[in-house]
C-alpha cells in the first residue's frame, strides 16, 4: 500500500486551528495538539454560554424588578401576579428598564398591580 502524504489539507486544517487559538496563553496558541484541545473546549464553552447568558439576564431583570417593587411596598411575585390579573402584559426586560430609568412609571404599574390584587 502506498504511503499517503498529508499534503495541503493537513496544513490547512492545522492553520485553521492555530488561527482560532490566536491569543491563548503559552503552548495553547503554538502547538497544534494543545491548541486543538483548547479550541474544542472553547467552542463548547461558547455554545454553553450563549444559552447561559439568557438565564443570567433574566436573573438580573428579576432582581431589579424585585428591588424596585419592594421600594413600592409589594414583592416581586405579587407584583407579577397583580400585573397578570390586571391584564398588563409587560416583559421582565422592559419592567427592569422602567425600574432603573423611570421610577414614576414603575410606581404606577406597582399601584395597578396592588389594586388588581385587592379587587
Amino acid at each position: 500500500m502506498p504511503r499517503v502524504k498529508g499534503g495541503y489539507v493537513t496544513r490547512r486544517r492545522r492553520k485553521r486551528v492555530l488561527k482560532l487559538a490566536k491569543g491563548y496563553f503559552g503552548a495553547k496558541h503554538k502547538l497544534f495538539k494543545v491548541a486543538q484541545q483548547q479550541v474544542f473546549k472553547s467552542l463548547r464553552y461558547a455554545y454553553r454560554d450563549r444559552r447561559q447568558k439568557k438565564r443570567d439576564f433574566r436573573k438580573l431583570w428579576i432582581t431589579r424588578i424585585n428591588a424596585a417593587a419592594r421600594m413600592n411596598g409589594i414583592s416581586y411575585s405579587r407584583m407579577m401576579h397583580g400585573l397578570k390579573q390586571a391584564g398588563i402584559d409587560v416583559n421582565r426586560k422592559m419592567l427592569a428598564e422602567l425600574a432603573v430609568t423611570d421610577e414614576k412609571a414603575f410606581a404606577e404599574l406597582a399601584n395597578k398591580a396592588k389594586d388588581s390584587l385587592k379587587g
